[in-house]
């Protein structure tokens, strides 16, 4: 199975929050599978990227020529596909892959990650979406996403198009017990 993480590519966080990336990625590895991922070797994304390829996994990495230019991207992938822009290597991740988790992240993380739920929401694809919520990283997030069902700007019924995570053995669990549903709509 190729599973594409969308995680942070600062070298400035915790190391909690590296271990879990590593973690991630020995499981992913150690367990026949692989990796889709932004193609960088900074931060969260060279960590969990690593420990793929360490534990056996191969590891794909899409990355935009304009980042690449930044002399940023990972010389160790087994595939390197460059891309012309950043709605091009969104695209070619999800095509890759068949499952979707976030680590924390940034800006582009929750871009990433918001962008596959909305698709799942469309009809565009039945995958699995999982969020790991190291130290409760993403407790707002999901609280903001409380408020937006509360208020009726999205159907209750989307709750089961994701899910929050503790750690990464939960989010491969998710993964890998999956059992895709018909959720209908946007409009049904």
């Amino acid at each position: 199975m190729n599973i594409c993480v969308f995680c942070s590519s600062s070298n400035s966080l915790g190391e909690d929050y590296f271990q879990e990336a590593k973690n991630l990625g020995i499981e992913i590895g150690s367990t026949g599978n692989n990796l889709v991922y932004g193609g960088t070797n900074v931060g969260l994304m060279n960590e969990v990227a690593m420990a793929v390829k360490k534990s056996g996994g191969k590891v794909i990495g899409v990355i935009p020529k304009l980042i690449k230019d930044y002399g940023i991207c990972a010389s160790n992938l087994d595939e390197l596909i460059i891309t012309s822009d950043m709605a091009d290597r969104k695209k070619i991740l999800r095509e890759k892959s068949n499952a979707f988790i976030a680590l924390p992240g940034g800006f582009g993380t929750l871009e990433e990650i918001l962008e596959v739920i909305t698709l799942k929401q469309l009809g565009y694809h039945n995958l699995p979406i999982v969020f790991i919520n190291t130290k409760g990283f993403y407790n707002n997030l999901k609280e903001q996403f409380e408020i937006s069902y509360q208020e009726k700007f999205v159907k209750e019924q989307y709750k089961k198009m994701y899910v929050f995570v503790d750690d990464y053995n939960q989010a491969l669990a998710y993964v890998k017990d999956y059992k895709q549903e018909q959720s209908g709509t946007k409009w049904d």
